[in-house]
């Protein structure tokens, strides 16, 4: 179905994709640094995830659909925004409500969100982000053969291999990010300000997301 030149070929730009920095990595590593590896790798795989909700709904057409209308695109782009801001805040109120007198990881100190939680939203901060479903309509079908037949197939086949290759960096990224977390369990006011960090870059995600265009055409 698949040339293997092609694949080699695709292999390596998914792969470098993947591992440059992008609104799906930062988030994991917000959240690693806010809830630790456990929510960071569970968020790891909520957004993979999402991706491969965008995955079957471009083989299926849907994601050009809402590409297509500014009205849907608008609609999506706005609801994904807004669910990172809230999230963002979040994680900074219950930032400044530790106690500061207790270690941070341990008695008084924010009680964690929970893999289930964390992977939950992870789905819904990848599955809400148009620019995913566009990056897939743009990346993809470049790869694929119409000559060689199903289409629809051959789509889903080269999505998955990129949201399986952006799901392990976003992993490494999950397990470094808690590396430093810990390395700052000691420092109370540190893990804080990770936390506050964390959230504000969540926030700022989501204004960034706000403010997204469009593809044109």
């Amino acid at each position: 179905m698949l040339d293997l030149t092609q694949l080699s070929l695709y292999f390596a730009a998914a792969l470098l994709l993947a591992v440059t920095p992008g609104p799906g990595i930062f988030y994991v590593a917000a959240r690693s640094l806010a809830g630790g590896r456990g929510e960071g790798v569970a968020s790891s795989f909520g957004t993979g995830l999402g991706g491969m909700l965008h995955v079957l709904a471009g083989s299926l057409g849907v994601s050009a659909l809402v590409l297509a209308s500014a009205e849907l695109f608008t609609l999506l782009k706005l609801a994904g925004a807004a669910y990172l801001v809230w999230l963002g805040l979040r994680t900074i109120r219950a930032a400044r409500g530790l106690n500061a007198a207790a270690p941070p990881l341990g008695p008084g100190a924010a009680p964690p969100m929970g893999a289930r939680r964390a992977f939950r939203e992870g789905v819904l901060v990848e599955a809400l982000n148009p620019k995913t479903a566009a990056f897939f309509l743009a990346f993809v079908p470049q790869f694929v053969d119409p000559a060689a037949g199903h289409v629809a197939l051959q789509f889903v086949v080269l999505g998955s291999v990129s949201v399986v290759l952006n799901t392990l960096a976003d992993v490494v990224v999950a397990i470094a990010a808690s590396g430093i977390r810990r390395g700052a369990a000691a420092r109370p006011t540190l893990i804080r300000r990770l936390r506050q960090g964390s959230g504000g870059a969540m926030v700022a995600l989501g204004l960034g997301l706000a403010f997204a265009r469009r593809p044109a055409g």
